[in-house]
């Protein structure tokens, strides 16, 4: 008789499935959408969620859960508290899209999107038109050399 079972199990041990979600987590807030299957989809939004509720508080007690959560990733963690800043909502945040299920096994496909995803802008490089010089200038012919035959090698 099993009791008070809480979340799914994904055929994963706890630690290999703490580091599944970790690792989605890291793929979410760096590109925005990422596609999964719905059970893995379903696990990760309501681990994203309750860290982006975590962040939007802003305290140092709250930076540091979600730091301890995604296995000290300084980088990630700095993304979501950006994220969380500029998002107006509380709550969610995720969006699941069903997409066509994959060939190999029929598994549903889900695209996990975060819902006020930004993009870092980024200035566009600037683009130097170099003028062209002509040939004549480029040339300048040494007149001592001019006349001289190179000695052939016997």
């Amino acid at each position: 008789m099993k009791k008070r079972i809480f979340g799914k199990n994904l055929s994963r041990s706890r630690t290999a499935r703490d580091a599944l979600v970790r690792s989605q987590v890291r793929s979410l807030v760096i590109s925005g959408k990422i596609t999964t299957t719905q059970a893995k989809a379903k696990v990760l939004k309501s681990y994203f969620e309750k860290m982006m509720t975590l962040a939007k508080k802003e305290t140092i007690a709250a930076r540091r859960r979600v730091f301890s959560k995604l296995a000290n990733d300084n980088a990630t963690t700095k993304r979501i508290f950006e994220i969380a800043k500029a998002s107006p909502k509380s709550y969610g945040f995720t969006k699941l899209i069903a997409l066509p299920p994959r060939k190999g096994d029929m598994a549903k496909i889900v695209r996990v999107e975060i819902i006020d995803w930004f993009e870092e802008t980024k200035e566009p490089k600037k683009i130097k038109k170099e003028v062209k010089e002509t040939k004549a200038k480029e040339v300048k012919v040494n007149p001592e050399k001019k006349n001289v035959k190179k000695a052939s090698k016997k």
